[in-house]
């Protein structure tokens, strides 16, 4: 069976949930292999081979950390170079994306990004994806090299498969633009406690008529009371009432969770390019004729400050 690149996101060796899921999805065309880089790659091996990864390739080297993701293209070339593979799955993060295109560019093949599914076809990988604003889904394929493909977070359930793990050291040779930008500074996120927005299982958004940011409190008891994160529509973070690092929509974070709740979002096209792939939506909107109630699989026509708080209250009751 043919081998598949896997890149992994980790982090000091901690695999994150989309890597998983990329392995997941990398069972159904190949034998996956794992290329985890940097601090505390070698300590991602268990994990990996417990969902499926036949080897696991790893390197550290200071240049991961210090410079921006040059390095990390030079290292899955090689990685390429190495294995000759049947497909790389990259997450569809933000730096995921310039990796997955870099190495495109560089190895002459096609690349399809924001994957909502995988499945083996007789020329080659099909890949799901939601286009135009999330208004039309497509299945696609590379028709030109090896198909370099970046998957969205919740694509696919995680599924444990034990497989060797073998670990390998790869052998990689910096170019010289690996250090043409060099990292001067980082700032530890402020943590909240709750889940990363594009990974969530479950998101609590507000827009426009949450009407203040103090009144984002009711969404936030929301979200704490799921165990889920908090988004907010671009008219929210325009206003100041939320950080821009929340934004879900199409200038902001696209999310796919099991259950995206929208409160006081009207659904214009720019927020629903990014949740409109969500498995189940609800919204609660006091407007009967809002966009939004296009979309949804429920919909609550009423005041969100009336129906936020008597959910939260009934959550927390069913919990305790």
């Amino acid at each position: 069976m043919a081998e598949v690149l896997v890149y992994v996101d980790h982090v000091d060796g901690a695999v994150r949930k989309p890597t998983l899921e990329l392995l997941t999805l990398a069972r159904r065309i190949g034998e996956p292999v794992a290329v985890a880089l940097g601090a505390g790659a070698e300590n991602t091996a268990a994990a990996l081979a417990e969902h499926g990864a036949v080897k696991v390739l790893t390197h550290d080297a200071a240049e991961y950390a210090d410079y921006l993701v040059v390095p990390k293209v030079d290292a899955l070339q090689a990685a390429y170079e190495a294995v000759s593979p049947a497909a790389v799955l990259v997450p569809s993060s933000a730096e995921g994306k310039e990796i997955a295109a870099r190495l495109a560019v560089r190895i002459g093949s096609g690349i399809i990004t924001d994957v909502t599914d995988l499945e083996a076809g007789d020329e080659g990988p099909v890949a799901t994806q939601s286009v135009f604003a999330a208004s039309f889904t497509t299945k696609t394929r590379v028709s030109k090299g090896t198909p370099v493909i970046t998957v969205k977070p919740n694509s696919a359930a995680v599924e444990a498969a034990p497989a060797a793990g073998t670990v390998e050291a790869l052998a990689v040779t910096f170019s010289d633009k690996a250090t043409g930008t060099k990292v001067t500074a980082r700032t530890p996120r402020e943590s909240t406690g709750r889940p990363e927005l594009t990974e969530a299982a479950i998101v609590v958004s507000g827009g426009r008529g949450v009407n203040g940011a103090d009144n984002f409190a009711i969404i936030e008891a929301l979200a704490d009371s799921l165990g889920a994160a908090v988004g907010a529509s671009r008219a929210a973070v325009d206003a100041g009432w939320y950080p821009h690092s929340n934004q879900v929509g199409q200038t902001g974070k696209s999310v796919s969770p099991q259950l995206y709740i929208a409160n006081g979002i009207s659904g214009a096209i720019q927020h629903r390019a990014g949740m409109q792939t969500s498995k189940t939506i609800v919204a609660v909107n006091k407007d009967a004729e809002a966009p939004i109630f296009d979309l949804v699989d429920y919909g609550v026509v009423g005041d969100l400050f009336d129906v936020v708080p008597q959910l939260t209250e009934e959550v927390n009751s069913r919990k305790g």
